[in-house]
C-alpha cells in the first residue's frame, strides 16, 4: 500500500510540475511520462505484487474504466473549447475528416493489419477502429487552449480548432466499428446487416439529441437558474465538469447512443448557451487538472508495461504498421481530406500530420478484448502500444516547435482569398 501511495503522489506531482516546466519546449509531457515509464519498467526492479501487475492485457477491466474516465474529461474540455457557431463553413475542415480521413484511416490500417500482419477480419477491422480516431487526451499542445485565449491560438486558429473538434467527435464514431468487429468475431448478439441504422445512424442522432438536451439542461443550471443558490455558475467549482461528463454519457449510453459524442456535444452547446461567462475558466481549469491526471496514469502505466514485456515477441510488420499508421496513413488521407477546402496549404499540412493516437485507442482495445475473443490479441495490443509510442514520440517533438513556427508567419488562420 505504501509504495501505491507513493506511486500516486509522484503521479501527482508530474501531473503538476511538467505542464510549466516543458512549456514552450520540444519535449511534451506525453514524451516525459511515456519515457520515465519506459525507463522504470527496464530497471531490474523486484514487483512486490507480482510479475506483470502492470500488464494491459491481464487488467483489461481496469484499463477500459481509467482510459474511458480520461477520455470523458477530455471530451467536455474539447467541447468547451469550441467556440464557433456549429455550421458546414465553419466546421468545413472538421467535418471533411470525419467523412473522408476516418473511414480511409480504418480501411488502410485494417488491410495493412490483414495483409502484413495475417490477423483475420474481425481483428484486422478492430485493429483499424482503434487506431483512426485521433486523441483529445494527449493533443492538448496542438489544441485550442483555455476560453476567452487572445493570443492566436484561440478558435480563429483553423489549425488548432479543426484538431481539437476532430478529437472530439471522431473518438466517438469509431463505436460502431469496434461494434461491427465484434459482430465479425461472433460474440456479439446484433446482425451485421442492419448495422449501418442499428449502430450508427440511430445511435448517433441519440447522441446528438441528448447531448443538446443535457447542455441546455446544465447550461441552464448554470447560468440561466433565478435563484443565485441554485446558479453554479455563481460558484468557483469545477466539479461541474464531471456532472458534464457522467450525466450525457450514462443517459445516452442507457438510450443506446453513442456516448463520447453526447457529452462532446453537451459541453460544446453549453459553451454556445454563454460564451462569455468567467465559469467557463473554472471549468477548464478544473478539467485541465483531472485530465493532466489521467495522462500522468496512463501514459506512466503504458511505458511501464512497453518495458516490462509487453512488446515481447514484436515482428517487423507489427513496427511497419505501427509507423506507418502515423507518418503514412494519416499525413495522406488527413491531406486528401482537405484538398479543395478553406485552409492554406501549411495549415492543411499541419492538420493531415497531428493526428494524435493515444488513450482513446488504448479504451476501444481493452472495450473490445473484454466484450469478445479475437485471435492474435497480443499483436493488437504491441501494435496499439507501439502505434501510441511512436505519435507521442513523433508529435511530441514536433508540435510545439511547428505549431510556434505557422503561428509566429500567421499561417494558422487559413482562408484562402
Amino acid at each position: 500500500m505504501e509504495i501505491l501511495l507513493a506511486g500516486a503522489g509522484v503521479l501527482a506531482l508530474c501531473a503538476a510540475v511538467l505542464p510549466n516546466l516543458l512549456h514552450e519546449r520540444a519535449l511534451s509531457m506525453p514524451l516525459i511520462l511515456l519515457m520515465g515509464g519506459l525507463i522504470f519498467g527496464l530497471l531490474p526492479f523486484g514487483h512486490p505484487y507480482g510479475e506483470g501487475v502492470l500488464d494491459p492485457r491481464s487488467h483489461v477491466g481496469a484499463v477500459e474504466v481509467i482510459t474511458e474516465l480520461g477520455v470523458l474529461v477530455s471530451l467536455v474540455g474539447a467541447g468547451l473549447k469550441s467556440d464557433r457557431l456549429i455550421c458546414w463553413r465553419s466546421w468545413n475542415s472538421t467535418w471533411r475528416l470525419l467523412a473522408i480521413t476516418l473511414p480511409l484511416s480504418l480501411c488502410a490500417v485494417a488491410l495493412l493489419g490483414w495483409w502484413a500482419l495475417a490477423l483475420s477480419p474481425a481483428a484486422a477491422l478492430l485493429l483499424g477502429a482503434v487506431l483512426s480516431p485521433t486523441d483529445p487526451v494527449l493533443a492538448s499542445d496542438v489544441q485550442v487552449p483555455a476560453p476567452h485565449t487572445e493570443d492566436g491560438r484561440g478558435s480563429d486558429n483553423e489549425i488548432r480548432f479543426t484538431l481539437t473538434s476532430e478529437a472530439g467527435l471522431n473518438d466517438g464514431l469509431a463505436m460502431p466499428f469496434v461494434l461491427l468487429a465484434l459482430v465479425l468475431a461472433g460474440t456479439a448478439s446484433t446482425s451485421p446487416v442492419p448495422w449501418l441504422l442499428t449502430e450508427v445512424l440511430a445511435p448517433l442522432a441519440i447522441a446528438v439529441v441528448v447531448g443538446l438536451a443535457c447542455g441546455r439542461l446544465l447550461s441552464w443550471l448554470m447560468f440561466r437558474v433565478r435563484h443565485e443558490r441554485l446558479r453554479l455558475g455563481e460558484y468557483s467549482d469545477g466539479l461541474v465538469v464531471l456532472a458534464i461528463a457522467f450525466l450525457p454519457f450514462a443517459l445516452c449510453e442507457w438510450l443506446g447512443g453513442i456516448g463520447f459524442v453526447a457529452v462532446f456535444t453537451a459541453a460544446a452547446t453549453i459553451r454556445a448557451s454563454e460564451r462569455s461567462h468567467e465559469y467557463h475558466g473554472v471549468l477548464h481549469e478544473f478539467g485541465d487538472q483531472l485530465e493532466r491526471l489521467f495522462v500522468a496514469l496512463a501514459l506512466l502505466g503504458l511505458g511501464v508495461a512497453l518495458g516490462d514485456g509487453l512488446l515481447a515477441g514484436l515482428k517487423l510488420a507489427e513496427v511497419l504498421v505501427a509507423v506507418a499508421a502515423v507518418v503514412v496513413v494519416r499525413p495522406l488521407f488527413g491531406g486528401l481530406a482537405l484538398l479543395g477546402g478553406t485552409t492554406t496549404r501549411p495549415a492543411a499540412r499541419a492538420i493531415a500530420f497531428f493526428g494524435i493516437r493515444g488513450i482513446g485507442s488504448l479504451y476501444y482495445l481493452s472495450y473490445a478484448l473484454g466484450h469478445g475473443d479475437f485471435p492474435m490479441a497480443d499483436s493488437l495490443w504491441r501494435v496499439t502500444a507501439l502505434t501510441i509510442a511512436v505519435s507521442v514520440l513523433v508529435h511530441g517533438l514536433l508540435s510545439g516547435p511547428v505549431m510556434r513556427r505557422l503561428e509566429n508567419r500567421g499561417m494558422q488562420n487559413v482562408e484562402n482569398p
